[in-house]
C-alpha cells in the first residue's frame, strides 16, 4: 500500500472512530455496555475508535448503528465513513486481479462444464457451486480452467487448497493475500477465529465481484452461520469448492463431475481418436513414450482400455505410467484380468498416487444404506439398471431408492447416462474391481 493510500485509509479510520465514540458518549455508553447491547466485543469497540479496524465488516457496522439507535441520517453518514475505509484499501490490494495456479498440463474432454461453470460464477447466478465427484475425477483441474477464464475477464481469483492433498500446478505467490484468505477459510470452520472488526475478506473486496476457490475441502462442511455471514458481507463474492461430497448449504450448487465420455464399442477409427478420455491417455502415453504411434490396432486396444477404466482420468493416467514397463497389448490383458494393481500410478505422480487405497477410503465413508445397495449392485447380473429395479433389489420404497441412488450418484462410484428419453445407471468398472471386499462386507450383517 503507498503512503497516500495509507494516510487517505488512516484518516477515514479516525472518522469512523470519531462518529461512533460521539454517539456513544452522546447516549452515556460506556465500551463495555456499548458491547452488550451490540454483541461485538469490547476490543473491537476499542479498535474502532481508536481507528486501528480500518476496514469493518458490513455487518459489524449495522449492529453498531442499531445499539447507538442512530436515524437514517446519522446511519448513512456513518455506513458512508466505514465504506470509504474498506474502498480505498481494497481498491490498492486488488488493483492487478490476483491469478489463480497455474495448470501444468492441458484439459481436455471439459469444454461443457468449463463453460456452464463459467457463465454461471461469472454472472453471479451461482455464488456457491460445489465440484464433487470420485478421487481422482479431474476436479482440480476443471476449476483451475474456470478460474483461469473469469481471471481473464478480469475477476479476482483467491486460491485456498486445504492441507494434505497433492497439487499438479505451480501456485500463485502473494503472500498478504495468502495469509487474508487462510484467515477467512479458518473463520468458516472455527468460530473461535472470528472477530467483529476483522480485516478480512470484506474489507479487502468490498461490494467487488471476486472469486474464492476452495479446492480438496475435507468431508467437514462449514458452520451455516459463517459461510451465510461470508456471502452476505462480500455480495460480490463467489465460492467454487472441490470436494467429494456436497456440504448441503443453503443456495448451494451441486456439480456432479463425471468420467470422461469413453467411444462405443462399434465406433468409427475417427470418432475413437477424437474421444475425450482416448485423448487423455494418448495425452499420458505420450509423456510416458515419446515416440509412441497410435495405428489403427493401438486405438483400439486404447479405446478398449479406456472403456475398462470407465473413462476415468485418474485410473488413465496410472494405466499409462506403466507403459514405461509393458506395451499396450499386455496392459491391455492385464487390465481385463484384474485391473487393481495398475490404478496406481508407477510414478506415484501428483491426484495418482494410492489410488486404489483413496477409492477404498471413499467407499468406506459411504452411509449404511447406500453401502448395502452399491454391494448388491455389484452382485447383480448385468450391469445397466433403472431406479425401478433398485426397488426391486432392495425391497424399499420409491423415495428411499432414491435417496441411496443420489448418494451414489454423487460419491461418483456410479454414473448415469440419459439417452432416449430415459435414465439408466451403472457402477464403475474400477469400483467393482478395486473394492468388491468393502462393498461385500459392507453387504454382511453385523454380528
Amino acid at each position: 500500500m503507498n503512503t497516500a493510500t495509507l494516510t487517505s485509509s488512516t484518516q477515514e479510520s479516525a472518522q469512523l472512530g470519531a462518529l461512533i465514540r460521539a454517539h456513544r458518549l452522546r447516549i452515556g455508553l460506556t465500551q463495555r455496555e456499548l458491547a452488550d447491547l451490540s454483541t461485538i466485543s469490547v476490543r473491537a469497540i476499542r479498535d474502532l475508535e481508536q481507528g486501528k479496524a480500518r476496514r469493518p465488516r458490513t455487518d459489524t457496522v449495522r449492529l453498531m448503528a442499531e445499539a447507538l439507535r442512530l436515524g437514517p441520517r446519522a446511519r448513512a453518514a456513518l455506513e458512508a465513513a466505514a465504506q470509504a475505509g474498506r474502498g480505498g484499501a481494497g481498491r490498492d490490494a486488488l488493483s492487478e486481479p490476483p491469478a489463480p495456479p497455474t495448470a501444468l498440463h492441458p484439459l481436455m474432454g471439459r469444454d461443457g462444464e468449463v463453460a456452464v461453470l463459467a457463465r454461471e460464477l461469472s454472472s453471479g447466478a451461482e455464488r456457491l457451486v460445489n465440484v464433487v465427484g470420485l478421487t481422482g475425477v479431474g476436479k482440480t483441474r476443471l476449476a483451475l480452467e474456470v478460474a483461469g477464464r473469469l481471471h481473464g475477464e478480469g475477476m479476482p481469483v483467491l486460491w485456498f487448497a486445504f492441507p494434505g492433498r497433492p497439487t499438479d500446478y505451480l501456485p500463485s505467490a502473494d503472500g498478504e493475500l495468502t495469509v487474508r484468505v487462510a484467515a477467512a477459510v479458518a473463520e468458516l470452520y472455527d468460530a473461535a477465529t472470528a472477530d467483529g472488526a476483522d480485516e478480512g475478506l470484506a474489507g479487502l473486496l468490498g461490494d467487488r465481484a471476486a472469486l474464492l476457490v476452495l479446492d480438496g475441502v475435507p468431508p467437514r462442511a462449514p458452520g451455516a452461520e459463517r459461510l451465510t455471514r461470508l456471502l452476505r458481507d462480500c455480495p460480490g463474492l463467489r465460492l467454487l469448492v472441490t470436494s467429494e461430497q456436497p456440504w448441503e448449504a443453503p443456495g448451494e450448487r451441486i456439480f456432479l463431475l463425471s468420467p470422461l465420455v469413453v467411444p462405443a464399442r462399434d465406433a468409427a477409427e475417427p470418432v475413437v481418436a477424437a474421444s475425450p478420455a482416448v485423448r487423455v491417455f494418448l495425452d499420458h502415453v505420450r509423456r510416458a513414450r515419446p515416440e509412441f504411434v497410435a495405428g489403427p490396432a493401438e486405438l483400439e486396444r486404447t479405446a478398449f482400455l479406456c472403456r475398462r477404466l470407465d473413462g476415468h482420468p485418474g485410473a488413465l493416467a496410472a494405466a499409462a505410467s506403466w507403459l514405461v514397463v509393458r506395451d499396450l497389448a499386455a496392459l491391455c490383458h492385464a487390465l481385463d484380468a484384474d485391473p487393481v494393481p495398475l490404478l496406481d500410478h508407477l510414478g506415484g505422480a501428483a491426484g495418482g498416487d494410492a489410488f486404489h487405497r483413496l477409492l477404498s477410503d471413499r467407499l468406506a465413508r459411504l452411509a449404511p444404506g447406500p453401502r448395502e445397495l452399491l454391494a448388491a449392485l455389484c452382485a447383480r447380473a448385468g450391469e445397466d439398471f433403472e431406479l425401478v429395479d433398485i426397488t426391486a433389489l432392495t425391497g424399499r420404497n420409491l423415495s428411499e431408492c432414491g435417496r441411496m441412488l443420489r448418494e451414489l450418484l454423487i460419491s461418483g462410484v456410479v454414473r448415469a447416462a440419459h439417452e432416449g428419453g430415459s435414465s439408466r445407471f451403472r457402477v464403475l468398472g474400477i469400483v467393482r474391481s478395486a473394492c468388491p471386499a468393502q462393498a461385500a462386507s459392507a453387504a454382511s450383517p453385523t454380528p
